[in-house]
């Protein structure tokens, strides 16, 4: 039984009917970049998420490198990010010419952990960069109030969260703005490159679609020095398509997770996720530890049974960091988790004895 990580072919399968029909129409109305797609899925976006101001971009990255941008980050300004996450987190900060100040992660969540946040402070720090890693959202309570008692803003990176929530708030409308990624892989993917954000002030919004549109307040006044970062046409229609699938997805990721989480838990040698109370988590991944990670991924490997690392190395410890001189001990939890973390297949159409076998595969290679 051969079992992807990720199986976007069985999700097109699915909805072949529905994202045949709008590609069509996109090719029939030569609507390639911008129009109605583009603006539908922008207000429907907005709606499913519970959010006013939506602009939609190139990617992920885009987004949130425009918000900083937006929100006046720059030179001179600190960023508070966690230490764990894909590297476009901290990397958008060093292009916006800000520094990225690492924050270590909480024990159960893998999001930046609150409690940690305020020793990080200094007056230079301009904003706190939560991110809601694997699907779990970051304890948006916590941090909104550190960052309204220190007068900070809040940028949400919701790359792997789309439709996580805490209790009943969607991952993206607690903070100041707010980043998305419609990557292929994620709860919400097109099929290629494409993103989104969301922000609080009307006029952030229009700022950044300002800025994604090479500078034009409208055709051809250039009222700044802008760049190119489009959501295409084909991008948007296929989302559209996908949109009103997504919570029955994650509906079916959840029981995929539980299914994972009991058939492991008599596994002593192996930690599952866990979703907090009052929390949705979103599942893009389901990431278990075990200090025997390597020798399980290699038996997964030879069952043919996808896994994958999310992330090899904790961003301070990467070579286009070592200039701040971090070392293990400086992020304690990161550092024990790093060796450990294993990503299992996960998507909404995982089937529960594809899911036996893996389980039944990972309880041989500890027996």
């Amino acid at each position: 039984m051969s079992i992807p990580l990720i199986d976007l072919k069985a999700q097109y399968n699915r909805l072949q009917p529905e994202i045949d029909a709008a590609i069509e129409q996109t090719i029939t109305n030569t609507a390639f970049i911008g129009g109605e797609s583009v603006a539908q899925f922008e207000q429907e976006f907005g709606s499913y998420l519970g959010a006013s101001q939506v602009v939609s971009c190139g990617n992920g990255t885009d987004a949130l490198e425009i918000i900083l941008r937006t929100l006046n980050i720059g030179m001179g300004d600190e960023v508070l990010v966690p230490t764990m996450s894909w590297v476009a987190t901290s990397e958008v900060v060093v292009t916006a010419g800000a520094t990225p100040v690492f924050v270590d992660v909480s024990l159960d969540t893998y999001t930046i952990n609150p409690q940690e946040i305020v020793s990080k402070i200094t007056e230079r720090t301009k904003a706190i960069m939560p991110v809601h890693l694997y699907g779990h959202p970051a304890d948006m309570t916590a941090i909104m109030r550190i960052a309204q008692k220190n007068n900070l803003l809040v940028i949400e990176d919701c790359a792997q969260a789309h439709g996580a929530t805490i209790n009943g708030r969607k991952a993206g409308t607690w903070g100041d703005a707010a980043g998305f990624s419609f990557f292929p892989s994620k709860n919400l993917g097109c099929y290629g490159d494409g993103g989104a954000m969301v922000f609080q002030k009307g006029e952030h919004a229009e700022q950044a679609r300002i800025i994604a549109r090479h500078g034009q307040r409208t055709r051809h006044d250039h009222v700044l020095h802008g760049r190119n970062s489009r959501l295409d046409g084909l991008q948007a229609a296929i989302l559209l398509a996908k949109l009103p699938y997504l919570d029955q997805w994650l509906h079916e990721k959840q029981r995929a997770a539980r299914q994972y989480t009991e058939q492991l838990a008599k596994i002593t040698s192996i930690d599952c996720p866990s979703e907090q109370s009052g929390y949705r988590h979103g599942w893009h991944l389901y990431v278990i530890r075990t200090s025997r990670r390597d020798q399980l991924q290699q038996k997964l490997q030879e069952q043919e049974i996808q896994t994958g690392i999310h992330y090899p190395t904790a961003l301070p410890f990467l070579p286009c960091y070592q200039d701040l001189g971090h070392q293990p001990e400086d992020f304690p939890i990161t550092s024990q988790y790093q060796p450990e973390i294993l990503s299992l297949p996960m998507y909404a159409e995982l089937t529960n004895s594809q899911i036996e076998f893996i389980t039944q595969t990972i309880a041989d290679s500890f027996s």
